[in-house]
């Protein structure tokens, strides 16, 4: 039971911070690795948009995004670096399968 106490409020302060993008401005779009934290609530998108081999990312609001621009919600969806597969992720759904099958 305190494991859902503990759970339940880190997914309560995860859900307290604000929007969290990657940001840069004319770099490739592998070495843009800078997080922000969204200044305002009403930026509430990440976007990218690529300009003659250059890469812009940040946060703008969700009636900026026009095509070319491409946007998201979610914290670092507009990411530098492909996701895949983690091991620490794997590790710990199989300890959880574990304890509760």
């Amino acid at each position: 039971m305190k494991f859902y106490g503990v759970l339940l409020l880190l997914v309560t302060l995860s859900a307290a911070c604000g929007l969290k993008c990657y940001t840069c401005n004319g770099m490739d779009s592998k070495s843009c690795t800078q997080i922000v934290e969204c200044p305002s609530p009403t930026l509430d998108r990440c976007s990218s948009l690529e300009l003659n081999g250059a890469m812009v990312k940040t946060c703008v609001m969700s009636s900026a995004c026009v095509s070319p621009m491409k946007c998201c919600e979610g914290d670092l969806c507009n990411g530098a670096i492909t996701t895949g597969s983690s091991v620490l992720l794997l590790l710990v759904s199989s300890a959880i399968i574990t304890l509760f099958l």
